[in-house]
């Protein structure tokens, strides 16, 4: 689908993304801002995430295993419980719920940040929250993959400098598996016992 920015007048096309819901792997995703805004970057905005992704895994039986929120990006490792879950559209509905209140919020208290947001989508005009597009999503085959996925999520805000081990980001999941409580979210104990996470 092509895109044009409101602002800028470039266009670009959106890629598809290829998922695939087989309930016996755990998906690791990828949400990044659109044009890397860095949204995420206010406690209110991750409060919103943190609050999506719970009510995400009770509603769409998932389990969430790992998470991070980066300033202007999100990883979440999570694993479906059964029938009913559907990563794909709990993930959606997650970022959906998410951007409606930014954008409200965007609307009434950063008003000249509405263009930077704005795009033609053919005939039709929205605001972007989420960058269009791909994004990453990976299914996890094997159990050995799973806890350098863990420290590799956890590992983000160190690779970036803004701490200097992953359990001083309060944003991440790696407060809960170093022990450090409370936490802004708890993990699912589901979790193989084989997977080490350091």
């Amino acid at each position: 689908m092509k895109i044009t920015d409101s602002k800028s007048g470039n266009s670009f096309f959106r890629k598809t993304r290829v998922r695939i819901e087989d309930l016996s792997n755990a998906r690791e995703l990828t949400f990044s801002c659109y044009r890397g805004f860095k949204f995420l970057s206010s406690d209110l905005t991750r409060q919103w995430f943190v609050e999506q992704l719970d009510w995400a895994r009770t509603e769409f039986s998932l389990d969430l295993w790992s998470y991070v929120i980066m300033p202007e990006h999100a990883h979440v490792l999570v694993y479906p419980r059964g029938n009913l879950a559907n990563v794909g559209v709990a993930m959606g509905k997650v970022k959906e719920k998410v951007a409606r209140l930014a954008i409200e919020y965007i609307e009434v208290n950063a008003p000249d940040w509405l263009e930077r947001i704005t795009v033609k989508e053919g005939k039709r005009v929205r605001r972007r929250f989420w960058q269009p597009g791909s994004g990453y999503d990976r299914n996890v085959v094997e159990q050995s993959t799973l806890a350098k996925m863990i420290n590799y999520i956890h590992l983000n805000p160190v690779r970036r400098k803004l701490v200097v081990r992953p359990e001083d980001w309060q944003w991440s999941s790696a407060r809960w598996y170093a022990g450090i409580l409370p936490v802004v979210l708890e993990m699912d104990k589901t979790i193989p016992a084989t997977i080490v996470v350091t």
